[in-house]
């Protein structure tokens, strides 16, 4: 897939060990797979963004890990349990991927494409305050 990459986006991933790469570039492209106005920027001023009408994730390699977080509020669903932490967090879940795991492609995309729709519509706290007042 092509799309417009942004040359610190491609700095940040370039810089980290081989394994961590190789996640990073995937969670790219399936960001972008989900949705081809899906953009890439910089923010806290070395992490990478992906945003569309608003954040859809960012990453952040640890150690041991990389760190994928979605932006949803907590309401996206999660039927196949790939959200690991943040749980209770008010404004952004985590995925994170340990070197040798397999990215399951089909949920994280679809995950995605639920917060781009959700962005789309408003935004996650928009959506959150009219179920409140529903």
């Amino acid at each position: 897939m092509t799309y417009p990459a942004e040359p610190r986006v491609d700095a940040y991933i370039d810089a980290l060990p081989e394994w961590q790469q190789a996640i990073c570039r995937e969670v790219r492209e399936l960001v972008h797979a989900a949705d081809p106005e899906v953009a890439e920027t910089i923010k806290r001023t070395r992490q990478p963004y992906f945003v569309l009408e608003g954040n859809i994730c960012a990453l952040l390699a640890a150690k041991d890990h990389v760190n994928v977080f979605v932006y949803d509020g907590g309401i996206v669903p999660d039927p196949e349990g790939i959200i690991t932490a943040g749980h209770g967090n008010k404004t952004a879940r985590t995925v994170a991927f340990r070197r040798g795991e397999v990215i399951n492609a089909p949920a994280l995309t679809e995950m995605f494409r639920r917060i781009i729709a959700n962005n789309r519509a408003g935004g996650w706290r928009k959506i959150k305050r009219e179920q409140a007042d529903a």
